[in-house]
């Protein structure tokens, strides 16, 4: 997929700050034609949850509906039926970053672990991600975490091996950064209160952190967004145009300068409400029922 939308896009002197929402819509429609980079999947229908056991026919037809704007899809588990993905994906032609979801539950664990290699080892997986903001959560110890870390690069030595957590952890916990092969970085202004007029800048500088941190290594932005409805988080508030804004602003820069970055979120859920509040169901690209925002 030949991505030059942010190109064609600078050139003409795109400000998201003095757009209409017409031509918010406009833009957004543009970008998701030339396409993104990468796409986090959101695996869920409205009245399922994480534990759920997902069905190949829900994942196919997710995944045909993101393949036209997107090269990547990030997944963030390998049993339950997330295991589906990346097989489904590359099918499709679609590059994978393939993540074992780790917890407190060591059987779980297990199952993740083994899984990931499992798909590795049948050729479905580009970069592998063990864990994703378990430290953040603190259900384990960096110990641990750096233990399944090792153990996973040892059975798969020619994929990119990392972990996924905020930005920050990669500066705070060098250890953890010495044991991945690349750094897999959450970035989101909005939940740490930051204002939409600020919170391009802000993300940037979350990245750059995390550069920082990787010390030549390889760096990827694992999620990134914006909620389009909910309300806010201190001074964070979500809705359409601040949607429009963040999702514009991203891309284009992603598109620019080579940013490699997966996109938070393709559908919204509403199982996400538990954790996040009402803003927890509205992170997706495409609403709950798969249609796609701003028709």
């Amino acid at each position: 997929m030949g991505r030059r939308i942010g190109r064609s896009l600078a050139l003409t002197g795109v400000q998201t700050s003095s757009k209409s929402e017409t031509e918010l819509v406009a833009t957004f429609h543009d970008i998701l034609k030339s396409g993104t980079h990468g796409l986090c999947f959101s695996l869920y229908e409205d009245g399922q949850k994480p534990g759920d056991i997902i069905g190949e026919e829900q994942i196919r037809r997710r995944i045909e509906l993101i393949k036209p704007h997107t090269d990547w899809v990030r997944s963030f588990s390998c049993i339950e039926g997330n295991e589906l993905v990346p097989r489904i994906a590359k099918e499709y032609g679609m590059k994978t970053l393939v993540g074992a979801w780790l917890g407190e539950d060591t059987e779980k664990n297990e199952q993740e672990i083994e899984g990931l290699i499992k798909l590795a080892n049948e050729g479905l997986v580009d970069v592998a991600a063990v864990g994703n903001e378990v430290i953040y959560r603190k259900e384990m110890s960096e110990e641990e975490l750096i233990a399944y870390i090792h153990r996973v690069k040892k059975a798969i030595p020619e994929i990119p091996v990392g972990y996924v957590d905020a930005y920050y952890e990669f500066s705070h916990r060098p250890n953890i950064t010495e044991a991945c092969d690349v750094i897999l970085a959450n970035c989101y202004p909005f939940w740490e209160g930051c204002h939409i007029d600020y919170s391009f800048m802000y993300m940037k500088q979350m990245y750059y952190e995390a550069l920082d941190a990787a010390k030549g290594k390889r760096v990827i932005i694992t999620e990134t967004g914006w909620p389009s409805d909910g309300g806010g988080f201190e001074g964070s508030r979500a809705g359409n145009i601040n949607f429009l804004k963040y999702f514009i602003d991203a891309q284009i820069w992603s598109d620019e300068e080579d940013i490699e970055m997966f996109y938070f979120s393709s559908f919204d859920e509403s199982w996400k409400t538990g954790d996040e509040g009402d803003v927890g169901a509205h992170w997706g690209i495409w609403d709950k029922n798969e249609n796609l925002k701003y028709q």
